[in-house]
């Protein structure tokens, strides 16, 4: 294993900035390096916490002011006592742009972070230039899938160990020795904050399907984007076939679809080298 398979020396050798911002009601742990002229903000997914994108933030940062922040009930962030619904993360998302005085930024998500960046899209399309699509959700309810999240979740928070930990992270992995011990430990404090067994299950509420199913996409709303997208599926995602990002693709009017091979549900740190060659061609396109 060499330093860049590892999450703080991945950041060692650039300067960043961690801090808390308070974005509306929301008390917000939040991560930003870079100077550059356009903002760009990465969204993680379900249970997620923003060094999901350790591997990515300095690389972008050469081309843009980057931010990654523990979305509401995330992370280190304030978690309100209510199921988390996409209106609420969106909120919180406007709410931070808000506190920072980013009026209008590229915005890139994975999975959750995905279905909340295509939802802001679509109801503030004034706030946002390009979109990233990275394995994301809102267009499937597939039970099974619903199921394996949620057990494998609750079971990380109420029977929180390494070990379960751990089981949740490889889940998302298409080769599960690429989870290292320190992307464990990080989490597993997460995980071991008091209160987030509650704060899992308000998080949770949308892998139950009368929730899922009213906050999901129809086809006209993704038909509305019109900011030009980068759809990013996988060869081995564990949520959804490859046709899935290609409803994404076909549907969002400027839209195109990559698929990154040998990867999982987590391609931005599965292939970070990839993923971030792709982000930047996409984003400083002209």
């Amino acid at each position: 294993m060499t330093d860049g398979d590892l999450l703080w020396p991945s950041l060692a050798d650039g300067e960043f900035r961690q801090h808390y911002v308070q974005a509306g009601p929301i008390r917000t742990r939040c991560l930003e390096a870079g100077s550059g002229e356009h903002a760009l903000i990465l969204l993680h997914g379900t249970g997620g916490h923003l060094e999901t994108y350790m591997r990515n933030i300095l690389p972008l940062a050469k081309n843009f002011r980057v931010f990654a922040f523990d979305m509401v009930g995330h992370g280190f962030s304030d978690k309100p006592d209510h199921d988390y619904e996409i209106a609420h993360y969106v909120t919180h998302l406007l709410d931070f742009m808000d506190a920072m005085g980013l009026e209008r930024v590229h915005l890139s998500g994975e999975s959750l972070g995905g279905w909340v960046a295509a939802r802001a899209a679509i109801e503030h399309p004034n706030r946002f230039d390009r979109l990233v699509l990275n394995t994301a959700g809102g267009l499937t309810a597939d039970p099974d899938v619903m199921a394996r999240i949620y057990d494998l979740s609750l079971k990380a928070v109420r029977e929180a160990s390494h070990e379960t930990v751990r089981a949740r992270l490889e889940w998302l992995m298409h080769d599960p020795s690429i989870v290292t011990d320190d992307l464990v430990e990080m989490r597993y404090r997460i995980y071991t904050q008091p209160g987030f067994v509650a704060a899992m299950e308000h998080i949770l509420c949308l892998q139950i399907m009368d929730i899922r199913r009213r906050n999901m996409f129809d086809d006209d709303e993704l038909r509305a984007i019109r900011s030009p997208a980068l759809v990013v599926w996988t060869s081995h995602d564990p949520t959804g076939a490859v046709t899935v990002g290609q409803k994404f693709a076909d549907l969002i009017p400027d839209a195109s679809l990559v698929v990154m091979q040998d990867c999982g549900h987590w391609p931005q740190f599965e292939d970070a080298a990839l993923f971030n060659k792709l982000m930047l061609e996409f984003l400083d396109a002209k």
